[in-house]
């Protein structure tokens, strides 16, 4: 629900801020006044084209404000608006009302806000027209659309039409995906089976190798040491002959050198740090007791080391293991992460993928009949589904023919009837001439939303043939069938702001004060926001807003304010062909508001 707007330099109005009520409000004023500038700043908050030329004169941007509250929607509604508004980064003010802005420039640029936070004109449009339909002269051409008028439909009975037509998208999805498999295999079957085996010839290439994860990287630190194996003995050697002396190389059996600067020939750093140690470790001194202990922590690391140095020369291979396989195996495995990745993780990830390939690439004769197979049931599927979707949607068309025509009986239309036409779409064409049997039934066409085209007709009397809309309804009998449809549709739902922009337009009379009515009666669970030149309307509203023009030093601005009752009776008189200084006109006026009054005292 819309709780307030605020509109600067927009048109003839430089800064206005216009609180919004439940129920049904009223917009009215002088022709010119600027009532339409504020249908334009809702507009503006729908997403609406930014016009320049909309920016006020002498003003560098025009600038509206809406704030809106979820209260009143269903909770499925409220949360798939927070959850829109919340990936925008916007958030709910002090008031729990989501505030909504769009600025215009005078060069054309536009900007908008959503919660708080920058976002695009479209994110806006997506947030606020969940909350607020706007109906107006131009907005009637949407009942020509067959999208629109299937929608409707679908209103009159969601829960029972909502489901099936879920399921009916699903269902297609599979079974366009299926068909599309199978032209592609038809048509491109010989390039398929090339493709088929490529892929089997580098998928056995791969598996002829069998290369292990990491294996590259292992390959190459098996290489490099075959190709420095002596280098690395002698290092090892010395090493371990230096910390526990040439003996240990002959314990392990190994022949690498003790090389040179070993110290004493027959003692290890090992053995020389244990004997210092003991000698420390004799005396009474603390000091000296504590170097004693430091030593025997070096002689425990160095027997660790020599651990390791003797694992590592006992791992080194002999010299007469062949490098010349590892090379050749390293060779292979270069050959596969030069054709297919850049290392083995990635040569057997490609594998996996050719795999999975392959098997959507059979184009033998048992692969296309069991798809074709395949294709029947989806279809077979679809078609039962479509089946309940256009059985449902008739029940639903019928009950909307009957409320709709209901309706416009009190809409000046009393003998107009609102008719569904259900238009299904095959490829077949029906009994040929001259053909001994009638042809099959055609297939019918499977639509994104079903496999028929709804349009709304109109019968102008009982007997009529049904005409289209687009060619049988006036711009003023559009505006009372939106009116219609719309009472009727609204039985359902809460919480959503509905502006009508002269619904009423081409009307009067008796036909006025039941349009009024039904304003009313749609307002009782929506905030109806309606711009009217006739009083039999103004007269139903809970709150009733002026727009008012003042001309000075050659400017035009129009203010938007509230009035109270004693104002809304010289305003209802004035627009009875400007009576509001008559007492006759205000008595008149008086007694219109009484009228409405008592027609919905106690609802």
């Amino acid at each position: 629900m819309l709780t307030e707007i605020s509109i600067r330099d927009l048109g003839v109005i430089p800064d206005a801020t216009v609180e919004f009520s439940p129920g049904l409000t009223v917009l009215t004023g002088e022709t010119g006044a600027g009532k339409t500038m504020v249908v334009t700043s809702l507009k503006l908050l729908c997403g609406a084209r930014a016009d320049a030329g909309r920016v006020r004169t002498g003003a560098e941007r025009a600038v509206v404000e809406g704030r809106v509250g979820t209260s009143g929607l269903a909770d499925a509604e409220t949360a798939l608006i927070d959850s829109s508004v919340a990936e925008l980064g916007g958030e709910r003010d002090e008031n729990d009302e989501y505030l909504l802005a769009r600025q215009v420039s005078a060069k054309g640029r536009s900007k908008a806000w959503v919660g708080g936070r920058s976002a695009s004109a479209a994110a806006l449009a997506d947030i606020s027209t969940r909350l607020i339909a706007i109906h107006g002269q131009n907005d009637q051409l949407r009942l020509h659309s067959a999208d629109e008028q299937r929608a409707a439909i679908d209103r009159m009975d969601p829960e029972k039409i909502g489901p099936l037509l879920d399921t009916y998208r699903e269902q297609r999805k599979i079974w366009r995906a299926l068909s599309k498999e199978l032209e592609e295999k038809t048509s491109k079957r010989r390039e398929l089976a090339m493709r088929a085996d490529q892929l089997s010839f580098a998928v056995e290439e791969i598996d002829a190798v069998s290369p292990e994860p990491d294996e590259d990287a292992t390959l190459a630190s098996q290489i490099r040491r075959l190709q420095d194996l002596d280098g690395l003995r002698d290092a090892a050697g010395t090493a371990l002959a230096s910390i526990d002396g040439p003996a240990a190389l002959e314990a392990i059996g190994s022949s690498a050198s003790a090389g040179a600067g070993g110290g004493d020939e027959e003692s290890g750093a090992a053995e020389l740090l244990g004997v210092a140690a003991a000698e420390l470790g004799a005396s009474e001194d603390e000091e000296l007791q504590g170097f004693a202990q430091q030593l025997r922590a070096l002689t425990g690391e160095l027997a660790e080391v020599s651990a390791g140095l003797g694992g590592f020369l006992a791992s080194l291979p002999e010299e007469t293991e062949s490098l010349d396989a590892l090379m050749q195996r390293q060779a292979e495995i270069k050959n596969l992460t030069r054709k297919y990745a850049p290392d083995i993780e990635g040569v057997l990830a490609w594998r996996d993928k050719a795999e999975r390939k392959l098997a959507t690439l059979d184009v033998s004769g048992e692969a296309l009949d069991k798809l074709a197979e395949q294709i029947a049931a989806a279809e077979k599927k679809l078609a039962a589904t479509a089946a309940k979707l256009t059985k449902a949607r008739k029940a639903a068309a019928k009950k909307l023919e009957q409320a709709v025509t209901k309706e416009l009986k009190g809409l000046a239309m009393p003998h107009t009837s609102l008719v569904v036409a259900f238009h299904e779409e095959g490829a077949g064409k029906g009994t040929e001439k001259g053909a001994a049997k009638p042809a099959a039934k055609p297939k019918p066409t499977f639509g994104p939303a079903g496999v028929e085209t709804i349009e709304f007709m109109l019968r102008a009397h009982a007997g009529a043939e049904p005409r289209p809309l687009a060619s049988s309804a006036s711009g003023g009998e559009l505006s009372r069938i939106m009116l219609a449809l719309e009472v009727v549709l609204a039985a359902g739902q809460s919480g959503h702001t509905m502006v009508f922009d002269e619904v009423d337009a081409g009307v009067g009379g008796r036909a006025a004060v039941e349009i009024g009515k039904r304003l009313r009666a749609l307002a009782a669970n929506n905030q109806v926001i309606v711009v009217t030149h006739l009083p039999q309307v103004a007269a139903f509203a809970d709150t009733h807003l002026v727009v008012s023009k003042d001309a000075q030093s050659g400017a035009v601005s129009s203010e938007v304010r509230s009035l109270g009752d004693s104002e809304r009776i010289d305003e209802l008189a004035r627009m009875m062909a400007g009576l509001d200084d008559s007492d006759s006109g205000r008595a008149h006026a008086q007694d219109l508001l009484d009228q409405a009054r008592r027609a919905f005292a106690g609802n």
